[in-house]
C-alpha cells in the first residue's frame, strides 16, 4: 500500500512508524515543511493508559520515551498565599523535541521516507496517487480546509488568551498559580518535562488581556518569532513564581484557543488525524495523547480490516466517541478557567477542590482514592465552614429560606400523567410517599396545574377544586407523619404545550380528540403539528394570574412546605421569558425586562398569599439551546430578577422551550448554569441554587456541593430507578442516617459492590525505591 502522511508531528510520525512496522511492504512518505529539529512548545504530557498502549504497540519507542520522562504524582494549587497539594495523580511528561527525535529515528530505522523542509503536493493529487492519505497537518490543517464539504468542521473560539512558554525552573509537581495582578486575575499552568526545564502557560480572560497586554503585544510576528515585549511583562508578573529563573520563548505568541470538531473525519481515501480532526483544551493535557492514540487506532483498523474504506469507517466509529468524551471534559475545564474570576471569593480549600474537579473526570470519591488525607482535610474544612461535623457533603443540612432540610437531596418534579380529572390518586401517594421514605430531604410534586386548561395532558394533576386539595392534603400529611422529609409543590400552566397525549402515547403529540384551546404570549405553535396558541390579552393574563393565586392558597391549606413557580421548559411563564416564543409588542414583550414582567407579576401575587414563613422558589430554563434564545448571561439576569422579588432558591434547568433545540447532552450537562448563577446571584442575595440534569451518582453530587457549584441537587430519573436512592447512598458511604423503622433490618451495604461507577484498579508502582499500592482510576466514558 502507498501511504502519504502530511505533517511530521507526533501523530504523523507515530502512525508512519506503526504502519511500517506492521506492514513492511507499505511505501510510506511523510511530508513536513519544517526542519527535523524545528518544534514549537516545550513539553508534552501522557497518561498511564496511553503509555500502556504505546508500550504494547512498539516497545522500542516506549523504552526510548521512558528514558526521557519526568514523572510526578502531585498537583499544587497556589492561591491566596496558600498551597494545597493533592497527590496520587500520576503524570509523565517529556520534551516535545526529544519525542519528535525518537519518532523520527524509529521511522528511519523502519524505512519510512521522511521529507523535511518540503511542502506536500496538492491533497487532491495525493489522493489520486496514493492508496491512503493521512492528514496530520495540525490545527490549521490545509487538508481540512480543502475538503471542508466532506469533513464539515467547526471551530469554536473562546474568551481567553494564552501564551506557551518555558522556564529553567524544574517544577516538582503540576502547578496551578492564580495571580492577582493590577490588571486582573491570571493563571499559570506549569509542569516539568525533564531534568532541565518546565513548561508554563500564562492564561487570562480577554478583558484582562486587553488591559495588560493589548497596548504592547506584537501584531506582526513572523514564523518562529516570539512576542518579546509581552514576555518581558510576564517576567515581572511571574517574578514571585519563577524567582531568578529564566523565561524561555519558542515561537511564543498570544493565541485564543479554538476547539476543532468535525462531523466526519474521512473524505474518500483521505483521513484526519490528531489536531487536524479535533482539539481539546491544554488544561487537561490531552493534545499529543489524543494524536498518538488516533495513530494507534488507525493502524490497528487498517491491519484488521480488508479494505481501506472499511478501515477508515472502523477507525472513525471507534475513536470519535472517545474523542468527544475527552472534548466534553476539556470544554468543562476550558470554561472553568475562562470563568475563574467567579470563584475568587472561595476559601483556598474549596478553590483547590473546585479546580481539581473542574472537568468532572476527577471527582470527590476519586480524590479519596488518590489522596485520602487530602480528602479528609476537605471534609473537615467543609464541616467547619457550616458549623457541623464531618460528613459527605450531600448529607449536611441546608436551609431554603426558613425551611431547614436534613440533607441536600431533592426528588425532582417528574410528570406522571396518571391523575384523573386533575385529582392525584393512590399512585401519587405511593410514588411521593415512597420517595420521602427513601431519605431525600425534599420531595417535589410534578407540575400541578392551576386550571383544567393549564394541564399538559388529561393525566396531569391540578389544584383548582376542593377534591384535588383534599387529595393533596392526604399525601402531604403522610409525608409529614411518616418521614423527616419536606414536600413542595411545583405550580404551573402548560401554555402552548398543553392538550397533548400521555407521555407513553406520544410525547407532545396533539390529542386526537377532546382537545382544549391552548394559549401563550404569541400565536406560535410548539411544533408544526401542534395547536396554534391563542395570544393572551391583558385581561386574560390577569385572570390566569388569579388562578395561580387561588391554587397557592389551596396549596397552603393542604400543608405544602414549599412552592416552586414553574418558569421553565416552555410552559406558559417560560414562554413569556424566551424571545423565541414571545413576539409581543406591548409591555409584556421585547426587552428581557418586559418579557419578565408577567412571570414576576405572577410570582409577586403568589408570594403575597403564600405563608411568609414558607419559602417560594422558581425553576428557570437557563438555556434554550437554540440560536437567538436565552443563554447564560440572560439566565443570570433572570435569576437576579426573581431573587430581588423574594425567591428563596432558583432551580436551574435548561431547554424544552422550542422543539428545534439542540442540547449538548452529557453527564451533569446543565450544572455549569447552576454554577454560574450560584456564584454570581445566589451568594450575593443569600439564596440557594439547585442543580439538575443528568446527575446520577452521589459522587457527582458531593463534588458539585463541595466545589460550591450548587447548594442542593435535584435528581429525577435516578429516583425512578431507585426510590430509596438517598438511603442507599448513605449506606454506600458508611454514613449513618435514620431509616424507617420497618426497613431497618435491610440496612446493610449491598454485597454486589458499587453502582455509581467503575471500581479503581489497584496496581503496584515504584516510588522512591519502595513499592506502593496506588489506586489508578480508569474512568468510563461520560454519558
Amino acid at each position: 500500500m502507498r501511504i502519504s502522511v502530511l505533517g511530521g508531528g507526533p501523530a504523523g510520525l507515530y502512525f508512519a512508524a506503526l504502519a511500517k512496522q506492521l506492514g513492511p511492504g507499505h511505501e510510506i512518505t511523510v511530508w513536513e515543511r519544517n526542519a527535523p529539529d524545528d518544534t514549537f512548545g516545550f513539553g508534552v504530557v501522557f497518561s498511564d493508559e496511553t503509555l500502556g498502549g504505546i508500550e504494547h504497540a512498539d516497545a522500542q519507542v516506549h523504552e526510548a520515551m521512558s528514558r526521557e520522562f519526568a514523572r510526578w504524582d502531585d498537583i499544587d494549587v497556589h492561591y491566596r498565599g496558600e498551597v494545597h497539594t493533592s497527590g496520587g495523580h500520576g503524570f509523565a511528561a517529556m520534551s516535545r523535541k526529544r519525542l519528535l527525535a525518537i519518532l523520527q529515528e524509529r521511522c528511519r530505522e523502519l524505512g519510512v521516507d521522511l521529507r523535511f523542509r518540503t511542502e506536500a503536493p496538492d491533497p487532491e493529487q495525493l489522493s489520486r496517487d496514493y492508496d491512503l492519505v493521512i492528514a496530520s497537518d495540525g490545527v490549521n490543517s490545509g487538508v481540512r480546509r480543502r475538503f471542508a464539504d466532506s469533513f464539515r468542521p467547526t471551530i469554536e473560539t473562546r474568551r481567553c488568551r494564552y501564551i506557551w512558554l518555558g522556564t529553567d525552573l524544574v517544577f516538582d509537581a503540576f502547578k496551578f498559580h492564580v495571580l492577582d495582578t493590577p490588571h486582573g486575575i491570571m493563571q499559570i499552568h506549569g509542569y516539568p518535562y525533564g531534568r532541565d526545564g518546565s513548561t508554563f502557560i500564562l492564561e487570562l480572560h480577554e478583558d484582562v488581556w486587553q488591559q495588560a497586554f493589548a497596548p504592547i503585544a506584537a501584531t506582526d510576528l513572523g514564523p518562529g518569532e516570539s512576542d518579546e515585549k509581552s514576555i518581558e511583562l510576564i517576567r515581572e508578573l511571574c517574578a514571585d513564581v519563577l524567582g531568578d529563573h529564566h523565561v524561555l520563548a519558542n515561537n511564543s505568541k498570544w493565541n485564543t484557543f479554538g476547539t476543532v470538531r468535525c462531523e466526519s473525519w474521512v473524505h474518500d481515501n483521505v483521513v484526519l488525524l490528531g489536531d487536524a480532526a479535533h482539539t481539546a483544551h491544554f488544561s487537561i493535557g490531552s493534545g499529543t495523547k489524543l494524536a498518538m492514540e488516533d495513530a494507534l487506532a488507525l493502524v490497528a483498523c487498517l491491519h484488521e480490516q480488508d479494505t481501506v474504506p472499511e478501515a477508515l469507517a472502523a477507525y472513525e466509529a471507534e475513536r470519535k466517541p472517545v474523542v468527544e468524551s475527552t472534548q466534553r471534559a476539556a470544554q468543562a475545564s476550558l470554561e472553568w478557567f475562562e470563568n475563574l474570576a467567579q470563584y475568587t471569593h472561595q476559601e483556598p480549600e474549596q478553590f483547590a477542590f473546585n479546580l481539581l474537579t473542574r472537568s468532572r473526570r476527577v471527582t470527590y470519591d476519586n480524590l479519596k482514592l488518590r489522596d485520602p488525607e487530602f480528602a479528609t482535610e476537605l471534609d473537615e474544612w467543609f464541616a467547619r465552614s457550616l458549623g457541623t461535623t464531618p460528613a459527605p457533603p450531600m448529607f449536611h443540612p441546608v436551609r431554603i429560606g426558613e425551611l431547614e432540610l436534613p440533607n441536600r437531596v431533592i426528588v425532582s418534579p417528574m410528570d406522571m400523567y396518571v391523575a384523573v380529572d386533575g385529582v392525584p390518586g393512590e399512585f401519587h401517594l405511593v410514588h411521593l410517599g415512597g420517595k420521602a421514605l427513601g431519605g431525600a430531604g425534599l420531595v417535589m410534586t410534578e407540575m400541578i396545574c392551576v386550571s383544567p386548561e393549564a394541564r399538559i395532558t388529561p393525566g396531569c394533576p391540578g389544584l383548582y377544586n376542593d377534591e384535588q386539595e383534599q387529595a393533596w392534603k392526604r399525601i402531604v400529611d403522610f409525608v409529614h407523619g411518616s418521614t423527616p422529609a419536606k414536600i413542595g409543590l411545583q405550580l404551573g400552566h402548560s401554555g402552548r404545550k398543553g392538550s397533548t397525549k400521555l407521555m407513553w402515547e406520544g410525547m407532545d403529540d396533539p390529542l386526537p380528540e377532546g382537545n382544549w384551546e391552548v394559549c401563550g404570549p404569541s400565536p406560535l405553535p410548539y411544533r408544526p403539528d401542534s395547536q396554534t396558541p391563542r395570544e393572551l390579552s391583558v385581561e386574560e393574563l390577569a385572570e390566569i394570574r388569579e388562578q395561580f393565586v387561588a391554587s397557592a392558597r389551596s396549596a397552603a391549606r393542604a400543608g405544602f412546605d414549599l412552592l416552586e413557580l414553574h418558569c421553565a421548559h416552555g410552559y406558559l411563564l417560560s414562554s413569556f421569558i424566551s424571545p423565541l416564543t414571545n413576539q409581543r409588542t406591548d409591555e409584556y414583550g421585547g426587552s428581557l425586562e418586559n418579557r419578565l414582567r408577567y412571570p414576576l407579576e405572577v410570582f409577586d401575587a403568589v408570594r403575597e398569599v403564600w405563608p411568609a414563613e414558607r419559602p417560594m422558589t422558581v425553576r428557570i430554563s437557563a438555556s434554550d439551546w437554540y440560536d437567538g434564545g436565552i443563554e447564560a448571561d440572560e439566565a443570570v439576569a433572570i435569576a437576579t430578577a426573581f431573587a430581588e422579588h423574594g425567591a428563596a432558591a432558583v432551580d436551574v434547568s435548561t431547554g424544552q422551550v422550542v422543539s428545534e433545540e439542540k442540547p449538548k447532552f452529557g453527564r451533569s450537562y446543565q450544572t455549569p448554569y447552576a454554577d454560574r448563577i450560584r456564584n454570581e446571584v445566589g451568594l450575593k442575595y443569600g439564596i440557594a441554587v439547585i442543580a439538575v440534569g443528568a446527575i446520577s451518582s452521589y459522587d457527582d453530587m458531593n463534588a458539585l456541593i463541595l466545589a460550591g457549584r450548587a447548594d442542593l441537587c435535584a435528581l429525577g430519573r435516578t429516583h425512578l430507578y431507585d426510590p430509596q436512592w438517598t438511603l442507599h447512598a448513605a449506606a454506600e458511604q458508611d454514613y449513618v442516617m435514620p431509616w424507617p423503622k420497618p426497613w431497618a433490618a435491610g440496612k446493610r451495604r449491598p454485597q454486589t459492590g458499587r453502582t455509581d461507577g467503575p471500581e479503581p484498579r489497584l496496581e503496584l508502582v515504584r516510588t522512591g525505591g519502595h513499592q506502593t499500592a496506588h489506586a489508578r482510576w480508569r474512568p468510563e466514558r461520560d454519558r
